[in-house]
């Protein structure tokens, strides 16, 4: 290792990566700067491969840490070292951009250098972009449910996809789901593949009524949602071993279903990952190993639509498909239905806050409030991601709500 200037030159498997300005601090809170984000992702780089290496990756770039703004970067950027592997992607829209494909752990440590927290890559492998090798299970829970609900309810979607011959592989998603990955043979395409997830969604949610909900619209859920358009082409989510942009600088990591049972996602971190790949390895090591048939999940979707259940709402941003749904939520239905817009944040843990702090400021209002009814909206656009906070006030006696603010508030990070 050499150093000049303000940079550090690292000696990577024959290939030289310039880390620039090594201490600048990107996660201060855990005191994780740019060098340590570095090391981090060599140390695990084996597992952080297997999760991400031969897919099209976004860049999800924090140039000023987490504390600042941050962006999407679909397009490699042109300055890139000539051992980078791209591979062009086509996007709904129809426009197209040259990702990066890491495959080594030199391609690691360049990312992050660029400040790349998160590793989101593509379900697809670079050799052939039109049909994904997994199926992505994204449990994500409506606001006031707890790890031991989620949890449960990951058990019931490895009971769904046993059935259905599938084996599912459970990671902490390092925020406050989780991820369940099922390696899948590459015979079918991106709609395919979400209308599988969509099945085996809306079968978790008839196993477990109550604690599962298949509904996309926010204001339709209860409990943990099963997020089936993670699965829509161009839609990426956080791989195995990536770090996440909170303040413990907590990490997206694989799990034994043994160790579903009894850890804690804030015991996962940049710091312990590394400690922990030492002592046990990788849990999906065997990840790999067989790629299932979606032709069950396949059958059974076509037995739903048989009983009246077709297609579901897409993302906003895709085109509207055949036989999808209308596209708007119930509330837009009812024109007099009390819903408010209370704040907008450019994180989620400060979106969260800004509910709680609504609701310490109108506890009669919010004693009547079930967690459904705290809606936090994710608004991608191309390059940047803004939460918004919305309450739904149907269950509050009409003369207890609240007004919504003239201007939603939007908080600063704390």
């Amino acid at each position: 290792m050499a150093s000049a200037n303000d940079g550090v030159t690292l000696r990577i498997g024959g290939r030289d990566v310039v880390v620039t300005h090594p201490s600048k601090l990107l996660i201060p809170d855990a005191k994780v700067a740019k060098l340590d984000l570095v090391n981090y992702y060599l140390a695990v780089a084996e597992g952080a491969l297997r999760g991400a290496g031969g897919r099209p990756c976004v860049l999800v770039r924090y140039p000023n840490g987490i504390g600042d703004e941050f962006f999407f970067q679909k397009r490699a950027p042109a300055k890139r070292p000539e051992w980078l592997e791209v591979a062009s992607i086509q996007f709904p829209s129809g426009r197209s951009a040259e990702e990066v494909v890491p495959r080594h752990p030199a391609d690691l440590a360049w990312m992050a250098n660029l400040a790349c927290l998160e590793l989101h890559p593509h379900p697809v492998r670079a050799d052939d972009l039109d049909h994904p090798d997994e199926l992505r299970v994204d449990l994500d829970p409506v606001p006031g449910v707890e790890w031991p609900q989620i949890r449960q309810v990951a058990r019931v979607v490895r009971e769904a996809l046993a059935d259905l011959g599938l084996t599912g592989w459970p990671k902490t998603s390092g925020s406050r789901g989780l991820h369940v990955l099922v390696r899948i043979e590459r015979r079918w395409s991106f709609d395919q593949v979400r209308r599988a997830a969509l099945a085996l969604a809306r079968e978790v949610e008839r196993r477990a009524p109550g604690l599962a909900t298949s509904a996309w619209w926010k204001e339709e859920r209860q409990g943990v949602f099963v997020d089936y358009n993670q699965n829509a082409k161009d839609r990426t989510v956080a791989s195995a071993y990536s770090v996440r942009p909170k303040r413990d600088a907590r990490v997206s990591t694989p799990v034994s279903w043994q160790e579903l049972g009894d850890c804690d996602p804030a015991d996962f971190t940049l710091w312990t990952v590394p400690k922990r790949w030492q002592a046990i390895g990788d849990p999906h090591a065997a990840i790999d190993a067989r790629a299932d048939s979606l032709e069950p999940l396949l059958e059974l979707s076509a037995r739903h639509e048989a009983e009246g259940d077709g297609d579901a709402p897409w993302p906003p941003n895709y085109r509207k498909a055949p036989g999808e749904p209308k596209r708007a939520p119930p509330s837009r239905a009812r024109r007099d239905a009390p819903l408010i817009e209370i704040a907008r944040a450019d994180r989620e843990d400060d979106a969260i806050a800004a509910a709680e702090a609504w609701k310490a400021s109108n506890p009669k209002a919010a004693a009547h409030l079930e967690p459904a009814d705290v809606l936090v909206d994710r608004m991608r656009s191309s390059s940047s991601l803004r939460y918004r906070v919305r309450i739904n006030l149907t269950r509050v006696p009409p003369a207890l709500r609240p007004k919504a603010p003239k201007a939603p508030k939007t908080p600063q990070p704390g």
